[in-house]
């Protein structure tokens, strides 16, 4: 999915028949009354070649108070900041109203990319509405018929060089990970991290785990909306900037609740938001609260960032009002251990986002876990490691049949990935694996970051195994025959 789009308008302009038609499915109710539509529904759309993220939202009313109307124009409005571009839908036969040139100023204001369609627009008796809507400012519109599927065509044309922009911006702030190793290249050399290619990091965690406020506090300025309210920020937002000496593009994310509590539809887009900014990252700060440290949804964010093969660091906020540190911090050391063995040894920092306190520490430990990512070890070292891990615990025996281990090498980096060449891979347990992985952190210190390690067999070494038996010749026969 490429970029997201949102489908806003006034009410009864056919908004949802056009979301089910992009989606190929009935998922939006529809009907000729009014209002049907109140929450927000997100759909995975096709246009041609084109697959990106479309979002159906309620009719925008101009009620601005705390009734029906006015949450869900609130909610529309979210679902505006979010998208990258907004479809706003007028009537063709009503033509424009005042309500539409207000949603209009709105939009301008608010979207970077607006598309304006007159739907409804089958016939002659909408020319009219469709020469009106050129007085909104928004461009060309583009002549729909939701309902009979006329003017998509158009619509692909416009929205075609669009994805193409979002594309290329994916494309330049993807992080560069599952780098293949080559023989013979400098082990030594990290790619250090530059103003063109700046170090990626995600803050992730909880709803009011205080993740804009660290963020505020390293770029020295508040920027980013905070508050004692969960949930304040919404959706992504990337922040450049230079950190200690570092250049780093650092994704501030919505807060991550268990599924169960995200009953809020702007929520659910955010959590989506935020799971797209792990993906993004090369490093993942885990910010989590002194006070509630390691919910279910903290362990469920860290393994996240873990199965995506992120770095990963552990920072525990707010621990300026923390009273019994020492205590606190032992408890949190064997949880963190008990809880994500997956990351074993991953940096547990403890950071006051309000003072500044510990922001030093949490800098080093983002460094020392981007190293450690990118780790490379050369493959004798691997193979002498190798034949002490199997002397030390030799490989099962499943059924009779002893697991060979022949060699290890590094076949890539960003996250570390290595491959053991064995006889029945298949047969190899999970337990072995585990203590071969736990074996490359500790002895090549790579704690806390993602290892893949592989089994991958090598193939039988009878060079005569498979062979057809060849013929007797005629003189073998000749002498058999004889002896007989």
């Amino acid at each position: 999915m490429t970029f997201t789009l949102a489908i806003v308008g006034r009410p009864n302009v056919g908004k949802s028949t056009l979301f089910n038609r992009l989606v190929g499915k009935r998922l939006a109710l529809v009907d000729d009354q009014p209002g049907v539509t109140r929450d927000l529904r997100e759909g995975e759309a096709r246009l041609g070649d084109l697959r990106f993220t479309v979002i159906d939202t309620a009719g925008l009313e101009e009620a601005t108070d705390d009734s029906l109307q006015g949450r869900m124009r609130r909610l529309t409005e979210r679902a505006v900041d979010m998208a990258d571009i907004c479809l706003f839908m007028i009537d063709a036969r009503v033509g424009v109203t005042p309500a539409d040139e207000v949603f209009a100023d709105i939009l301008r204001k608010r979207s970077a990319h607006v598309i304006l369609a007159a739907n409804k627009a089958e016939g002659a008796a909408a020319d009219a509405g469709v020469l009106e809507a050129y007085a909104l400012g928004l461009g060309e519109p583009i002549r729909l018929s939701a309902e009979h599927g006329e003017g998509m065509n158009e619509l692909y044309t416009v929205l075609s060089p669009l994805a193409d922009e979002y594309a290329d911006r994916a494309a330049e702030q993807s992080p560069e990970t599952d780098v293949t190793v080559e023989e013979g290249e400098d082990l030594e050399a990290v790619p250090q991290p530059t103003k063109a290619k700046p170090l990626q990091i995600a803050v992730v965690g909880r709803p009011n785990a205080g993740k804009s406020t660290l963020i505020n506090k390293i770029l020295g300025e508040d920027r980013l909306l905070t508050g004692p309210e969960a949930g304040i920020t919404r959706d992504a937002i990337s922040l450049s900037l230079d950190w200690d000496g570092t250049p780093v593009r650092i994704f501030d994310t919505a807060g991550m609740r268990k599924r169960a509590k995200v009953q809020d539809k702007v929520e659910k887009l955010s959590v989506a938001d935020g799971l797209r900014a792990v993906k993004f990252a090369e490093v993942v700060i885990v910010l989590l609260d002194a006070a509630i440290p390691f919910e279910q949804q903290d362990l469920r964010i860290a393994d996240l960032a873990e199965r995506e093969g992120r770095a990963v660091v552990v920072a525990v906020n707010k621990w300026d009002v923390e009273p019994e540190k020492q205590q606190k911090l032992r408890d949190l050391k064997e949880a963190f251990e008990r809880l994500l063995p997956q990351l074993k040894g991953a940096p547990l920092v403890t950071v006051s986002a309000k003072t500044g306190r510990g922001l030093d520490r949490l800098h080093q430990a983002v460094m020392r876990a981007y190293d450690v990512w990118n780790r490379r070890v050369p493959t004798a070292a691997l193979n002498r490691w190798l034949g002490d891990m199997i002397e030390a615990h030799p490989p099962p025996a499943p059924q009779g049949k002893r697991i060979k281990l022949r060699y290890i090498t590094q076949a890539k980096t960003r996250p570390p990935g290595f491959v053991v060449m064995c006889s029945h891979p298949d047969k190899m347990p999970e337990s072995y694996s585990r203590y071969l992985v736990n074996g490359l952190r500790e002895d090549f210190d790579m704690p806390g970051t993602p290892i893949r390690l592989t089994m991958r067999g090598q193939g039988d070494k009878n060079p005569y195994k498979g062979r057809k038996k060849k013929a007797p010749s005629k003189l073998r026969k000749h002498l058999e025959g004889r002896r007989g």
